[in-house]
């Protein structure tokens, strides 16, 4: 029989992950002078994604087939959006450390962001399961803005908190199951 409600729910095991249930750890390089906008995002991080990544196709051709082989990997850019606060610690952090890897007004980088190394840095999100036990968690390394959002203003905003995104360029991720 196509349809058995039993079937389907003797398949999922606890009930199913929840989206809700997750935490974002990033430790902010010095050159964004902020020590307190990091540990302050595991609570303001309002949504994110747990990451992908693309296994590139290199096509070999043979008697007018293509005989498509596994290619190089690519990792995707990994976004955050982010609960403004009325301090905007956070998104000062992203800004300062954005503005130190290329300056607004100068076109050049901070001495402590000489290369990656001084602006680089890891980050991870943690799925957590229903019982509060981490599920699954990846692990984004060499990590750095790439956009810092706008902030939408607006009279009609009533009874709404301020958010931002913030996407980051991602060199690699890791996982419990990948290495």
């Amino acid at each position: 029989m196509p349809f058995n409600p039993q079937e389907f729910r003797a398949n999922f095991l606890g009930d199913g992950a929840r989206p809700t249930l997750f935490n974002v750890n990033l430790t902010f390089p010095a050159i964004a002078a902020s020590p307190i906008a990091g540990s302050r995002l595991q609570f303001l991080a309002k949504g994110t994604s747990l990451p992908s990544s693309q296994l590139g196709i290199a096509p070999a051709y043979y008697w007018g087939r293509e005989i498509k082989l596994a290619g190089d990997r690519r990792f995707n850019e990994w976004s955050i959006e982010i609960y403004n606060d009325e301090d905007f610690s956070i998104k000062n952090a992203f800004e300062e450390w954005s503005n130190a890897i290329n300056s607004h007004t100068l076109n050049v980088r901070a001495a402590g962001a000489l290369n990656l190394y001084g602006y680089g840095t890891d980050a991870q999100v943690i799925q957590y399961s229903k019982s509060g036990i981490p599920a699954k968690s990846y692990t984004f390394r060499s990590i750095w803005p790439i956009d810092v959002g706008e902030i939408r203003l607006e009279w009609e905003a009533q009874n709404q908190i301020e958010i931002f995104g913030v996407t980051l360029a991602v060199q690699e991720w890791t996982s419990g199951s990948t290495t």
